[in-house]
């Protein structure tokens, strides 16, 4: 029987054309690039290449790309190294309440070193309104967090108006763009963006590489003390068939492949609606084109993807990073559900490789693990 992958937002297959940029640099371009012999030099030499394909694909300038080992590396960067950089002349952070773990762990981690954080609501489909950051700074704010795509229910934040609030206050805006990066629009100028969080493996990279821009000018106290690579902002060896792929990964999703996504994630979000007593969480519109968040009354999610693991679909019901806990969904419970609402939650995300006979085959398949499950529960009397 044929598996079928339906959880992209967690990771990605590694695309062939990627594969083939890195297997030179295991074997053949295997030097050190701190090495001052050609076979380091060799190597540097496709970093600097692979560090100005990033760059451009964000409008950012080549100097400006910080490669780390992804994105929770990335996001730890940006904060703390920030919050050292100023405090204690400032020390406030403005985020959400629906930021990925590793934001919002390193804010908590933070108040401990005595930065104030403020976590800001957001309304029912998971926008964050930027009247509410506007009133949030304050003259101690040094930086507003705010992630781009949201990894469980797939809304796009507007950054460009957040950025305007940002430039207008004078205070540093960083977006954790993990999820949205080469599937919308991230233009560093446009969006008046100081820091953002890239990584590899979401967009058919390989894992344990991503990056960090940081606009000109800006001051970050590193994190590794070591040989003073990266800008002596990252120091350790750089993953040279890593960063290869993730330059690689970057050029391999288009707008065709996003046109595909988008039908396809239309078509699963109406075809599952049709099942009875089912709410879509976050918005119908400003979605990633791969994310599709469900939540199925009186039956448990986990139960769900359970039974469609029984017959090769593999789905998950939030964050891969919080699939061994029995909690709820912080995302799920900021946008207003209730814990049984939450815990009914079904995530498919699906990728540019996904394919119409897979789809269909899904949704000929969850209609009756719904309808099954909702039989035996004891929440359905």
């Amino acid at each position: 029987m044929k598996q079928i992958y339906l959880d992209n937002a967690a990771s990605t297959t590694v695309a062939p054309e990627v594969v083939k940029e890195m297997l030179p640099y295991f074997s053949e371009k295997y030097g050190n690039a701190s090495s001052q012999h050609f076979k380091g030099q060799e190597a540097k030499q496709a970093m600097e290449k692979a560090r100005e394909i990033i760059a451009k694909s964000i409008n950012a300038k080549p100097n400006e790309i910080v490669f780390t080992s992804g994105g929770t590396e990335s996001n730890n960067l940006g904060l703390k190294g920030l919050f050292y950089s100023n405090y204690p002349d400032k020390n406030h952070i403005i985020t959400t309440k629906i930021e990925h773990d590793c934001i919002l762990n390193t804010c908590k981690w933070l108040e401990k070193q005595g930065a104030k954080v403020t976590y800001l609501d957001v309304d029912s489909k998971g926008f964050v309104n930027p009247e509410d950051i506007k009133k949030a700074i304050t003259p101690k704010t040094i930086l507003v967090s705010i992630i781009h795509g949201n990894n469980e229910i797939g809304a796009i934040q507007d950054l460009q108006a957040i950025g305007k609030v940002c430039n207008e206050k004078g205070v540093l805006f960083h977006t954790d763009a993990c999820q949205s990066y080469t599937k919308t629009e991230i233009n560093v100028k446009k969006m008046n963006l100081d820091l953002v969080t890239l990584n590899s493996h979401k967009i058919h990279g390989p894992k344990g590489v991503g990056a960090l821009y940081i606009k000109d000018g800006i001051k970050i106290t590193p994190l590794f003390h070591g040989g003073g690579h990266e800008r002596k902002l990252r120091s350790g060896t750089e993953n040279i068939p890593g960063i290869m792929g993730f330059a690689k990964a970057s050029e391999v999703i288009n707008k065709k492949d996003i046109k595909h996504m988008t039908e396809m994630k239309d078509k699963l979000i109406n075809e599952i609606l049709k099942i009875q007593d089912t709410r879509l969480n976050g918005p119908r519109d400003k979605r990633l084109c791969n994310n599709i968040n469900v939540s199925f009354m009186n039956i448990e999610g986990e139960a769900v993807g359970g039974y469609l693991e029984n017959d090769r679909i593999y789905t998950s019901t939030g964050s891969a990073c919080l699939s061994n806990t029995l909690e709820s969904s912080h995302v799920l419970k900021a946008i207003g559900l209730p814990p049984v609402q939450a815990n009914s939650s079904l995530r498919i995300s699906i990728s540019k490789y996904t394919t119409d006979d897979e789809i269909d085959y899904f949704l000929e398949k969850l209609p009756k693990i719904v309808n099954k499950l909702r039989e035996i529960s004891p929440l359905v009397r």
